[in-house]
């Protein structure tokens, strides 16, 4: 443009996505924005003569992105990077209550509480640490995105250590059908679910299986994966069924029903 370089349709403090064509060459060249905020809109147009930045003349001072500035040599078929913003599960601290003791060694923690003791290994990516305030604090050891798919999840089975030895998880079923009910024999679960004989499950160690009125079933324990694991596998030998709702299913589970084939048509 003879005018020099000029954006319509972007108002500057919008977050936005800048990018450059790899077939544009020379002074002259082609770069999109991308608004970050509804209405998700593209706009594509061309400048020339820059300024001494584009950032700073289009965006202004203190944007958050990686943008492509004059001076700096743009290889063919090259990629901007960009800066990605931390999980916003990951980047939570996970607080710890007055009857938990953690103990931190590398790459180790382990959590110790009114129910148990829990140990988890966190893998090179992702570091944790301490705060002042007495919790724990997940963070990405590298930028690569398998750190950043990990972020999040070690922070949320971080939490599930803290709150497991602290106050523990529950899973409640219920047996639904004429004549299905539950026993515990010693260490394992009898179930009577239709079958021609009981089915025994025995009860992993960690965990507490009470029965109630004879079709309520309550997993209680400290590690959150065992519980649903256990629930789960009791819940496996009879799933619940969609025309009349019998099985076995979780109590605040709902079952989508079918109405099943009509009868036949009087005439």
């Amino acid at each position: 443009h003879p005018k020099g370089p000029r954006v319509t349709g972007v108002t500057p403090t919008h977050p936005v996505l800048l990018w450059i064509s790899p077939a544009c060459t020379g002074h002259s060249f082609c770069f999109g924005v991308a608004m970050a905020i509804p209405p998700l809109t593209s706009t594509l147009f061309c400048a020339s003569s820059p300024p001494c930045c584009w950032k700073s003349y289009f965006l202004g001072d203190g944007v958050n992105t990686t943008v492509w500035e004059p001076g700096l040599r743009l290889q063919t078929g090259g990629r901007l990077r960009v800066e990605c913003k931390e999980s916003r599960i990951g980047k939570k601290p996970v607080e710890v209550p007055g009857n938990v003791a953690i103990d931190l060694e590398g790459q180790m923690l382990s959590v110790n509480g009114p129910l148990g003791v829990l140990t988890l290994t966190y893998p090179r990516e992702i570091t944790v640490s301490k705060v002042p305030s007495g919790g724990l604090v997940v963070s990405r050891a590298l930028d690569t995105r398998r750190a950043r798919e990990m972020h999040g999840l070690f922070r949320t089975l971080t939490d599930n250590m803290v709150m497991g030895v602290s106050k523990g998880f529950e899973k409640k079923l219920q047996l639904v059908g004429v004549g299905y009910r539950a026993a515990i024999e010693g260490t394992a679960l009898v179930l009577n679910v239709g079958f021609s004989h009981p089915v025994y499950i025995q009860i992993p160690e960690g965990i507490t299986v009470k029965v109630e009125e004879s079709a309520r079933i309550s997993v209680f324990g400290r590690d959150k994966c065992a519980v649903g694991d256990f629930s789960a596998m009791i819940r496996k030998w009879r799933p619940p069924e969609p025309y009349k709702g019998k099985g076995i299913k979780y109590v605040d589970e709902v079952i989508r029903r079918k109405e099943g084939k009509a009868g036949k048509k009087k005439q």
